[in-house]
């Protein structure tokens, strides 16, 4: 036990500064912190170059080591704790929290342990709730009945593993699921530490997957009988669709750039070859990159003709305008230090965001009231 401790520690020194935290950065050799972004001239239909950021309320508060954020179609909001292994109901109007009960399963160490959340989408008729989890062995996706009928603490059915063999390690084991516009389930991995996996393509490590609700690799992925949808990624935090369901991802860098990148189906992102943009054309580059002490980015959302993107070590939430699939002005940061770290962001409807903090993560600095869930209006 002792030699896997070791090997985790070597693995938080070396070369994990951004990811979930505040690690320092090597001596001397770290790029300047400043953003970049493509220049592409604005057309009539891309949004304003400056945005706003206004938080209408504090949802909820007293959340433990928040992780998954899932919208419930009566407005209650599903929350996964990574550290305790539940799920707990938060009533969208009152903030009052009721656990569905513990995964089983679950063992949480390091960046691992129940993280992200998605609802079926035939939510509606078989009310499956479907989560990402570090288990004794990997990282894997499990869906569970959610009854609400039973009682409290026991209202989550036993986890049905569709989909396991997702590298595991103490640092980035990825853990954001979502299903797409075309109702396939998107998973985000990590190289859990082994740089090596993110440019196999046999690997699960390092990508983004592509399912069918049932664990199946989806018809029309890039490479034959492969859930494997794009690949060359480090630790994949954030994915989310803009209006014309072109699909984005968020990830960590290492010492120089995180990076927020439009996917394409079998694009290489480079990683550990390329580090934020680069010159060689067999890798895609990405639509915006930020010094890792500016972001360390989690979730992302698509809202009003932008993406927002919350930064765990940055505390701060940045909007990317877009025009199609690139950066139409420069990213523009909102409430940087005033609620501390920001993991999860999603969709509200409309103008509305919910947005979920994560101080309690070991990480943070946690004040009264951490964890907690704002509700966001934004231009």
């Amino acid at each position: 036990m002792s030699a896997v401790l070791a090997a985790a520690a070597l693995l938080l020194t070396a070369g994990c500064s951004s990811d979930d935290g505040d690690s320092p950065a090597k001596g001397g050799d770290r790029a300047p912190s400043r953003t970049t972004a493509s220049s592409t001239a604005q057309a009539a239909e891309t949004p304003p170059a400056q945005g706003s950021v206004k938080v209408v309320r504090t949802v909820a508060e007293g959340l433990s080591t928040p992780w998954g954020l899932a919208p419930l179609p009566d407005g209650d909001l599903l929350v996964s704790s990574r550290d305790d292994a539940t799920i707990t109901r938060v009533d969208g109007e009152t903030g009052k929290k009721t656990e569905l009960g513990e995964v089983a399963g679950v063992s949480p160490a390091g960046e691992g342990g129940l993280m992200g959340l998605a609802l079926s989408p035939d939510y509606a008729s078989d009310h499956m709730v479907y989560a990402y989890f570090t288990s004794a062995s990997d990282n894997r996706i499990v869906r569970m009945l959610y009854d609400e009928q039973r009682p409290a603490g026991d209202q989550l059915g036993a986890p049905d593993t569709i989909f396991k063999g997702i590298p595991k390690g103490y640092i980035h084991n990825g853990g954001r699921i979502a299903f797409g516009p075309d109702k396939m389930l998107y998973a985000g991995t990590g190289e859990s530490g082994d740089t090596g996996l993110s440019q196999d393509k046999e690997s699960l490590g390092g990508k983004i997957l592509r399912l069918t609700p049932e664990g199946e690799p989806a018809p029309g992925n890039p490479f034959p009988d492969s859930p494997v949808y794009s690949f060359g990624h480090r630790n994949v935090q954030g994915l989310a669709w803009d209006s014309e369901q072109r699909l984005f991802a968020s990830e960590f860098g290492q010492d120089t750039w995180d990076e927020l990148n439009a996917i394409k189906p079998g694009g290489n992102y480079g990683w550990p070859e390329a580090e934020g943009k680069s010159d060689d054309s067999a890798y895609q580059n990405p639509l915006a990159q930020w010094g890792t002490d500016d972001a360390s980015p989690s979730g992302i959302a698509h809202a009003e003709g932008s993406l927002w993107m919350a930064g765990l070590k940055g505390q701060r939430l940045w909007r990317i305008p877009l025009n199609g699939t690139e950066a139409s002005a420069d990213p523009q940061a909102f409430l940087e230090g005033e609620y501390g770290r920001l993991r999860t962001v999603v969709p509200a409807g409309g103008d509305k965001l919910w947005l979920m903090t994560s101080n309690t993560d070991g990480r943070g600095d946690p004040k009264d009231g951490d964890d907690r869930i704002l509700e966001l209006q934004v231009t």
